[in-house]
């Protein structure tokens, strides 16, 4: 079968390796689409510490069930999935309280082991989720970006009423925005140094939106007349940001942090402890899924709105090419590993 495979940093190929057994406790699925993540990129780039090479990446995919291993229950041959990427121990401390997205073992499909990005992948049973009818398996495989965006917007808190600012209209920055409107926060604005992700954070019910060159402490000053901004997300993973964040975050505000930057912030003790301000990091997803698959199969979040290029499984390649040199080109690039290639 035909696989995507980063052979180093640097080094990648669709690759033709064997076709995997379901093992104990395992699905076989054959995947219909995956999506390339900035995650994916940091792999191809040598910049995610956790990987070992050769890996075959993507941990946002959908397919089919296509066989179980023993042991493997509650899902049937012929299931329209997709996978939740957060493999955890159930037993270290994280577990035990209810956070396995940060499990002293935990294992991410596509980072620890192989993902999505090849015909057929064997995946934990629990890790499965059917899809809602109705619910297309191009939908399916954007339920993961929308999971970080819950998660982030859990450990944040908000309240009725609570404006959002969310640094950063990638990928991550837009399923913020769009989860954040499912869930009745009416009060948004997004900022970026782009102004395609502009355009498209309006187009997808952003209040407003700042270019990251204005003064943006200037304008928060302004809408919320010198009081700040309860929740502020940071999409962008830009430490240097951080400082700001402090300055224009309201009294009791809360700020949701997502980057893997090692690049040290400059924290500034006095803004925290002033005003009381609480900082979350939020990694990966917890549990997320079931909820991001009710509100899209109720119309409340719309996927596909995200997908700038749909692209056949040999022009992989050329999307990292694309993604490297003009990502103001892109939002999601899905990519369909069920066309045939090499045929």
């Amino acid at each position: 079968m035909k696989a995507f495979q980063v052979n180093a940093p640097l080094d990648y190929t669709i690759a033709e390796v064997e076709v995997p057994r379901a093992a104990v406790g395992e699905v076989l699925v054959k995947v219909a689409f995956a999506g390339i993540c900035g995650s994916d990129m940091h792999i191809i780039h040598g910049d995610n510490a956790f990987v070992r090479f050769p890996r075959i990446t993507g941990h946002e995919f959908a397919g089919t069930v296509e066989a179980l291993g023993e042991g493997a229950e509650g899902i049937e041959i012929g299931d329209r999935v997709c996978i939740d990427p957060v493999i955890s121990c159930g037993k270290c401390y994280p577990c035990r309280i209810g956070r396995p997205n940060v499990c002293s073992a935990l294992q991410v499909i596509g980072v620890h082991r192989d993902g999505g990005f090849e015909e057929w992948v064997n995946v934990p049973v629990g890790n499965v989720h059917r899809l809602p009818e109705g619910l297309g398996l191009e939908a399916g495989a954007l339920v993961e970006p929308y999971s970080i965006a819950a998660n982030v917007l859990e450990r944040m808190l908000p309240l009725r009423g609570d404006r959002l600012l969310v640094y950063g209209a990638g990928v991550i920055g837009l399923t913020i925005l769009q989860m954040a409107r499912a869930q009745g926060i009416e009060d948004i604005t997004v900022v970026d140094l782009i102004d395609e992700r502009l355009t498209t954070a309006r187009e997808l019910g952003a209040t407003r939106t700042w270019h990251g060159k204005e003064d943006i402490e200037g304008a928060v000053s302004e809408l919320t007349g010198g009081e700040g901004i309860p929740l502020i997300a940071d999409a962008a993973c830009v430490p240097a940001l951080l400082p700001q964040m402090l300055r224009i975050a309201s009294p009791a505000g809360r700020i949701g942090l997502l980057g893997f930057n090692p690049t040290p912030s400059d924290l500034v003790q006095l803004e925290v402890i002033k005003k009381e301000l609480t900082l979350v990091g939020s990694r990966l997803n917890n549990r997320k899924f079931p909820d991001v698959l009710d509100r899209m199969a109720s119309g409340r979040l719309d996927p596909l709105a995200l997908v700038s290029h749909r692209l056949p499984f040999d022009e992989m390649p050329g999307a990292i090419d694309m993604l490297d040199h003009h990502p103001e080109r892109a939002r999601k690039v899905l990519i369909d590993i069920s066309v045939d290639i090499g045929t």
